[in-house]
C-alpha cells in the first residue's frame, strides 16, 4: 500500500517540531538497539483525533514511528486500538490533527505500508491460490489489468519459500490451515518490500506452536522494516517489540519495554493487572474491575 508523503491537517492542527535526520547513523546494523532520536522518522502523528458517528474514540494522539521500529501497540477493547490503525492506512480520515507520512529509501516518492488484517475481515471461500494470494500484495505496483509476469511470479516463489510454504503455491486459501494463511497473507504483506508492516492481531490467526515461526520472521523482517503490532497479549509483546504504546482513548508511549510495569499498566487499561513471571515469558493477570467500554467495536 502506497501512502502519498503529505498530510491531513484541520484548523486545530499544530506543525512538528523541527527533527534534525541522522541518515547516515541509521543504515548501519548495530549489535544493539539505536536510541530513537538517533534514527529517522517515518510516520508523525500529532493532536490526532478520531471517531464515528459523531463519537470520539481517540483524542490528543502524539507518536513517532521510526525506520527499523518494533512498536507494539496495546489497550482495552474500545480502546481505540484498530482506529488508530486505519488511519495511519488511511482507511479512516481523522477528525483533527494531522499525520506525515516521509519516506527515506532512495527511488521511492512514497511510503510503502504492508497490512496484515485481523482474522475475521477474511474471506476464506474465496476461490485464490497461495501463490495469487502473495502475487497480490504487488497489485498497487501493477498497471490497472496488468499481468503478472515472470519477474513478479518468480519473487512470489522466493517470498512463499521465505514463509515456508513451498508446495502449497497452487492450494486454495480454504484449505490452508491457520498458520499457513497466516503466512500467506505475511508474504502479501511484504512482498512490495515496504517500509512499514502493521499487523492487527495475527495471534488470532494460530495456535501457539506456530507463533514461535511467526515471530521469527518478524524479526528477520524488522531488519529493514518498520514493524506496527497490535495485540492483546501483553506478555508476548513485551518480549518482542523495542517500544510500546498503550492506546486507551489517547496514546501513552514508552520507547523501551523495561519501564513497562504492572502499575503503569494498570493505569493505562484503567483495570487491575498484574504481570506475573512464567521462566522468560510474562503473563498478564486481570483483576476484578469495574470500568465499562460502550463500544468494544471501536477498538
Amino acid at each position: 500500500m502506497n501512502r502519498d508523503k503529505g498530510e491531513w491537517r484541520t484548523n486545530n492542527a499544530h506543525p512538528f517540531p523541527a527533527f534534525i535526520p541522522h541518515s547516515q547513523l541509521s543504515t548501519f546494523h548495530y549489535p544493539f538497539p539505536i536510541p530513537t532520536y538517533l534514527m529517522d522518522s517515518i510516520i508523525e502523528i500529532n493532536n490526532l483525533s478520531a471517531g464515528y458517528d459523531g463519537r470520539t474514540v481517540l483524542h490528543d494522539v502524539n507518536l513517532s514511528v521510526y525506520e527499523r521500529d518494533f512498536l507494539g501497540i496495546i489497550g482495552p477493547n474500545g480502546g481505540g486500538k484498530t482506529t488508530l490503525i486505519r488511519c495511519i492506512l488511511g482507511l479512516l480520515q481523522p477528525t483533527g490533527g494531522r499525520i506525515t507520512f516521509t519516506p527515506r529509501r532512495e527511488g521511492r516518492p512514497t511510503l510503502t505500508m504492508g497490512y496484515l488484517p485481523q482474522y475475521s475481515t477474511i474471506d476464506r471461500k474465496f476461490p485464490i491460490t497461495v501463490e495469487e494470494v502473495v502475487l497480490s500484495g504487488l497489485s498497487g505496483q501493477m498497471p490497472l489489468a496488468a499481468r503478472f509476469g515472470d519477474k513478479q511470479r518468480q519473487l512470489a516463489r522466493e517470498v512463499i519459500a521465505r514463509m515456508g510454504l513451498e508446495g502449497l503455491e497452487r492450494r486454495p486459501v480454504g484449505a490452508l490451515s491457520g498458520g499457513q494463511l497466516q503466512r500467506a497473507l505475511l508474504g502479501r504483506a511484504v512482498i512490495s518490500d515496504p517500509e512499514v508492516l502493521i499487523l492487527d492481531e495475527p495471534s488470532t490467526y494460530i495456535d501457539k506452536r506456530f507463533e514461535a515461526r511467526l515471530y521469527q520472521l518478524l524479526a528477520e523482517i524488522n531488519r529493514n522494516c518498520a514493524i506496527i503490532l497490535v495485540s492483546h497479549d501483553i506478555g508476548t509483546i513485551l518480549q518482542q517489540v523495542k517500544s510500546v504504546a498503550c492506546v486507551n482513548g489517547t496514546l501513552d508511549y514508552h520507547p523501551s519495554t523495561e519501564c513497562v510495569t504492572g502499575p503503569w499498566l494498570e493505569q493505562h487499561f484503567n483495570c487491575p493487572i498484574e504481570l506475573l513471571g512464567h521462566g522468560s515469558l510474562p503473563h498478564r493477570i486481570l483483576g476484578e474491575h469495574h470500568h465499562h467500554h460502550p463500544d468494544e467495536s471501536a477498538s
